[in-house]
């Protein structure tokens, strides 16, 4: 990312794709830094201002293929969509719901629209 003098932020144009290889004969142990490396923040966030990640200890939210140790990509200016997850606060503490919320439910704050989970395999 480059900043320029008048301040405002240019993205890169350098994104990872994956080609045929070009290589003839016996590889070399450098091939792979010709290509440029994936970048989950570029990948993965559509607002990068607006965006957090967490990373979940305990399987309280199991329900939700939520488990421990994975990380939750939270985008706080997106707009909730029908049977997306939200991360809200509820009495001091996080909570994770099923959009839309269940009429019973008790009053809570929003706190961002959760758009990954990354799971730890290991």
């Amino acid at each position: 990312m480059e900043i320029s003098a008048s301040g405002q932020i240019k993205t890169t144009t350098d994104r990872h794709q994956a080609e045929v290889s070009k290589q003839t004969g016996f590889p070399s142990a450098a091939t792979h830094y010709l290509e440029a490396p994936i970048d989950l923040n570029e990948e993965l966030s559509i607002h990068k201002d607006a965006t957090f990640y967490i990373r979940v200890k305990g399987n309280a939210w199991k329900d939700f293929a939520i488990l421990d140790k994975d990380v939750l990509i939270i985008d706080r200016s997106l707009t909730l969509g029908f049977k997306g997850l939200a991360l809200v606060v509820e009495e001091g503490r996080f909570n994770v719901l099923r959009i839309p919320f269940d009429k019973k439910q008790e009053p809570c704050v929003l706190w961002g629209v959760i758009t990954y989970i990354i799971h730890d395999v290991r």
